[in-house]
């Protein structure tokens, strides 16, 4: 039974999003900006993890979805994991998508570092059919800001869906986001005067969307706010600083025998969840 695209629109859906997304019209999407589940059974430093980044058995489904819904010429950016981007690529090329181009979000610190410091995220933007390029294309490589994960494992900030959104699509165009986390997405084609659809199957975050969109019009960088006590319970562990310079971790220097060495900045281990009522807010920065 197909649901009416009126009653999803601006708003975050809770539920499968394989399932959502079959009773959904086809041909109904302008747009696709998603972040999924990278298949690296992801764990941060406070426990928390993202359903289904286990295992690949929704991979294939979910973009034949967003493949049928959205119009001929729509076009799709997708983040992915560099080390499973041959799945990746196999469940999107299945589903009928294009490749247009590949975007790199530039990060001023590592989240971790092995064999190389990763500094970086990255998407593929994917389209349908014989898509137009658009007048103004965006760039594919751009800064990242950022969030402190404050109110997801894997939180995006806003400002990197800004230039994609206002480039790949027009006002009043209709985006769509099946695994809409803590919203980011929403909330930057909210700002652009975009009709959206979130979905979430993890009913924190769902909760977490659903109340960001609603309580703070001007969020950019996810702090929390008025969010439940379940939000904080499972929240990662924040001081939000009023300093901006503080959202980007700081390198230490590291004591040796003989002398001492500067590692590079990783992703710092935060210390105290906080919910800041409406007064106490800290300043906004954008995205």
């Amino acid at each position: 039974m197909t649901r009416p695209l009126t009653e999803m629109l601006d708003g975050v859906t809770r539920g499968d999003c394989v399932d959502v997304m079959k009773d959904m019209p086809s041909r109904s999407i302008d747009f696709v900006l998603t972040d999924p589940p990278y298949l690296v059974n992801y764990r941060d430093r406070t426990g928390r993890r993202v359903l289904n980044d286990d295992n690949d058995t929704w991979l294939e489904p979910a973009f034949a979805q967003m493949h049928r819904l959205l119009k001929p010429g729509g076009s799709c950016v997708s983040f992915y994991a560099w080390n499973k981007v041959d799945l990746f690529m196999a469940a999107w090329r299945k589903a009928g998508f294009n490749i247009a181009g590949h975007i790199v979000f530039t990060k001023r610190y590592a989240s971790s570092q092995r064999f190389l410091r990763a500094q970086h995220e990255q998407a593929y933007l994917l389209v349908k059919g014989n898509a137009t390029p658009p007048r103004s294309p965006p760039p594919d490589v751009i800064p990242w800001t950022y969030t402190g994960n404050r109110l997801h494992p894997t939180q995006k900030p806003v400002g990197i869906f800004t230039p994609l959104i206002e480039a790949l699509t027009k006002p009043g165009d209709t985006v769509l986001d099946p695994f809409c986390g803590s919203g980011s997405t929403l909330v930057a084609a909210r700002d652009l005067g975009r009709r959206f659809i979130g979905i979430e199957l993890d009913p924190v975050h769902h909760q977490t969307a659903s109340r960001r969109l609603q309580a703070d019009p001007g969020d950019q960088t996810g702090a929390p706010l008025d969010l439940p006590a379940t939000f904080n319970q499972q929240a990662a562990k924040a001081v939000v600083s009023r300093n901006e310079r503080d959202f980007y971790p700081q390198s230490r220097t590291v004591a040796t025998t003989n002398k001492s060495r500067t590692e590079p900045p990783t992703e710092p281990r935060w210390e105290q969840p906080v919910a800041y009522p409406p007064a106490a807010r800290p300043p906004r920065t954008p995205g």
